[in-house]
């Protein structure tokens, strides 16, 4: 974790623009994604003529190799501070960029602009990893630890943003100029952001000696179940929504996404001071309850206003699990390994939005498509009292790494 910069105490407006003006590089990093989701599926299937599985790796390489970074961006941001890091990170949006040119530019080759797109994807992963935690640390040196709930909370609302802003606005660019015209936005924009990151002040990194990961991992992991758990109820409603208001013959369920959105971002912003007066642990119980209610409420439904209030519900309540864990997490650890702490809880939420699709169309293929929202809620039960558990706990000593000579 970088160290903050002393500065007269910040609240209000004053504090949400100081954030507001680094998350925005995330909000580039995720705006290159969000560009190219919508048409890369039908660009590689219907156009370049290869089968449905390659269309799905393509999309598929970014999240693994997002997932396999982000470690590294944490430890990367702790020892060589995070303005650099976000930076590192646009380049690989903008060389993402490059790949699709050139896999545009070589369509005549359809194996090697394959590879091409592939290996775009696969820096595009790196790069949001690297800008994604980086900028989370680098917003929390400028305005301080005390704030990091609400860094995290504004970089959760930057990044729904610029998914539901990129995925129709790269649909219209792709019909306006094609596929190379689409790669030279995306190229734009990460450019556009690297010009505004590098005049920016860094905060100091951190001087400490970083613990080794298996430290960081063993500090966090049960933060790190707990969130896992809970975002089972967010990959289900994302998911399987579509095809749960087909099993029931109703119309509504993209209304239905949008409502889950909107109770999410809504949430976070109505409530920003949550965690710091109550604390995250009381704050991620309470979200669990609401989770829970919700995706029964989903589950059990009957009429369409049932699910739609379920899923209200359950926007609200995953809104800030996220934040109100990650604080707690990471104070788990040295100042010095923060970063990598915050990484490493990441993680837990990449591996079960992975692994909760095929694991609930499984149970779904076998007793039908209400019960995965139930057992979603029973799986956020498991979350709700294992945080229970984590809070009755005493407190423990945050082990202190022998600093640098």
């Amino acid at each position: 974790m970088p160290e903050p910069v002393a500065e007269p105490a910040l609240n209000g407006l004053r504090l949400n623009l100081r954030i507001v003006s680094i998350v925005m590089f995330n909000f580039a990093s995720y705006l290159t994604i969000g560009l190219p989701l919508a048409v890369l599926p039908g660009y590689v299937h219907d156009v370049m003529g290869f089968s449905a599985f390659w269309a799905g790796l393509v999309i598929s390489l970014q999240y693994f190799a997002t997932l396999l970074s982000r470690p590294h961006a944490g430890r990367y941001a702790d020892s060589l501070g995070p303005k650099k890091i976000v930076v590192f990170g646009l380049c690989g949006c903008f060389l993402s960029g490059l790949g699709y040119l050139t896999a545009g530019l070589t369509a005549s080759l359809p194996v090697i602009s394959l590879l091409l797109l592939c290996l775009g994807r696969v820096i595009l992963g790196i790069g949001q990893s690297f800008a994604g935690t980086g900028s989370t640390l680098w917003g929390v040196g400028v305005v301080g630890s005390l704030h990091i709930g609400r860094v995290i909370s504004w970089n959760g609302i930057v990044t729904y943003g610029a998914m539901a802003m990129g995925a129709p606005l790269g649909v219209v660019f792709y019909h306006w100029g094609g596929f190379q015209a689409l790669a030279l936005i995306i190229m734009g924009v990460a450019l556009v952001a690297i010009l505004l990151a590098i005049p920016r002040p860094t905060v100091k990194a951190s001087k400490g000696k970083p613990l080794p990961f298996r430290a960081v991992l063993g500090s966090v992991w049960l933060y790190g179940m707990a969130l896992a758990l809970a975002s089972a109820g967010f990959g289900v409603i994302a998911t399987f929504i579509t095809l749960f208001y087909d099993a029931k013959g109703w119309d509504g369920a993209a209304f239905a996404l949008t409502l889950f959105s909107c109770a999410f971002v809504g949430t976070r912003l109505l409530f920003p001071n949550g965690i710091n007066r109550i604390g995250g642990l009381n704050v991620a119980m309470i979200c669990f309850s609401v989770e829970i209610i919700g995706l029964l409420l989903v589950g059990v439904a009957t009429m369409p206003w049932m699910a739609k209030i379920g899923v209200l519900l359950a926007g609200a309540g995953f809104s800030l699990v996220f934040p109100a864990l990650g604080v707690v997490a990471v104070k788990a650890v040295p100042q010095q390994n923060q970063g990598a702490a915050l990484a490493t809880y990441t993680v837990f939420m990449d591996l079960s939005l992975g692994v909760t699709g095929p694991l609930a169309g499984l149970v779904m293929s076998w007793a039908g498509v209400p019960v995965i929202y139930l057992a979603a809620a029973g799986l956020v039960a498991i979350a709700l009292l294992l945080t229970w558990r984590l809070k009755k706990r005493p407190p423990e000593h945050v082990p202190e790494a022998a600093s640098s000579s």
